[in-house]
């Protein structure tokens, strides 16, 4: 799909850059001189398999943090359970039964980061950098829905307030709130730099959130016998995750549809390779996201009368890299009148 505990570390990418060896023009077509080349410049690469360098993308960087976050999430669900059946608390149940959701949401994210470590294969070239993705989607239907349940559930305590357990209500939610609080500090630093990362803090926030309202519920029943106050803040909660959880879910969509970056300004980035010295025109240009933080880029550029291809081509690899948040980069230069017949963008 966008977590806290990888706030503790600070991620820090070293760019490598990995110049592919360029493919021989044919000796016998001398009018046509094109050449292909494809250009690696990540946060970090490690070999792989097939000789082929893998990135390391912000997900992995915070594997270690998602995994603490699950850790200390599964084992409230636990905590909140029990009490929910000591207390016969409805509302704690209720909560259990969205942490439950949480929990599995944080272990697709940690199953999509353990995918998307493994090396690139025949049948998927480009590796499993995608289930981070749609980890990422799953985490925001799963939140949207919990969302609509938090608010029909709200609606119907409207109707029939139930009583609650206050007392322990109160100190189960305060346990279950410095848990989250423990998550979110882990995950933050991490949620701006992966989708996958960004849908578990949400999810964690939602915890605290819920939390929250569990406590401050818990605090007005048990002072003044007012049962409406758990549907109220029920209600509150519901429509504070579900406008956030909705970007999520239009940011992964995005991703997969393979739009244009929100972190790559194409109109700038054509001007750029336009402007390289010995280029004559930009054609075919795309921008795609690999996964959170790893964007690729393919392009063909024409070759203006004299100039040398050896040196357009790495000057134009060292700029899209350089300039802009580009991985992976493909260039075909050509000459002129020997463009595609159908050029696009």
């Amino acid at each position: 799909m966008q977590t806290t505990l990888w706030r503790l570390y600070n991620s820090l990418f070293t760019k490598k850059k990995l110049l592919a060896a360029q493919e021989p023009s044919d000796s016998g077509q001398e009018a046509l001189k094109t050449n292909q080349s494809h250009t690696w410049s990540a946060p970090a690469v490690s070999s792989a398999s097939m000789g082929r360098g893998h990135i390391d993308t912000p997900a992995s960087h915070n594997k270690r943090r998602l995994a603490v976050v699950f850790v200390l999430t599964a084992a409230y669900l636990v905590v909140e359970v029990a009490g929910g059946f000591l207390t016969h608390s409805l509302a704690l149940l209720a909560d259990a039964g969205h942490m439950l959701t949480d929990v599995v949401g944080l272990g697709l994210a940690l199953l999509a980061i353990t995918f998307a470590e493994r090396p690139a294969t025949p049948q998927h070239t480009y590796g499993y950098y995608r289930v981070e993705i749609l980890a990422a989607l799953t985490n925001a239907v799963v939140l949207i829905g919990i969302s609509f349940y938090i608010l029909y559930e709200a609606y119907a305590r409207f109707r029939h307030p139930p009583e609650v357990a206050s007392q322990w209500m109160l100190l189960v939610a305060a346990f279950g709130l410095v848990v989250n609080i423990a998550g979110i500090c882990i995950l933050c630093g991490g949620a701006t730099a992966s989708l996958n990362l960004k849908g578990a803090y949400f999810e964690v926030l939602s915890d605290m959130l819920t939390s929250i309202g569990v406590i401050l519920a818990a605090v007005i029943m048990w002072t003044t016998g007012w049962y409406y106050a758990d549907p109220l803040i029920s209600a509150g909660i519901g429509l504070f995750i579900l406008p956030r959880t909705w970007t999520l879910l239009c940011e992964a969509v995005g991703v997969l549809l393979e739009g244009t970056p929100s972190d790559i300004n194409l109109t700038a980035l054509r001007e750029a390779i336009g402007n390289i010295r010995g280029v004559a025109g930009v054609h075919d240009l795309h921008v795609w996201t690999l996964t959170s933080g790893v964007n690729a880029m393919s392009t063909h550029v024409i070759l203006a009368a004299g100039a040398s291809h050896d040196t357009v081509l790495t000057a134009v690899q060292q700029r899209v890299t350089a300039d802009f948040k580009i991985a992976h980069a493909t260039v075909q230069v050509e000459t002129q009148g020997c463009e595609a017949p159908a050029s696009h963008l």
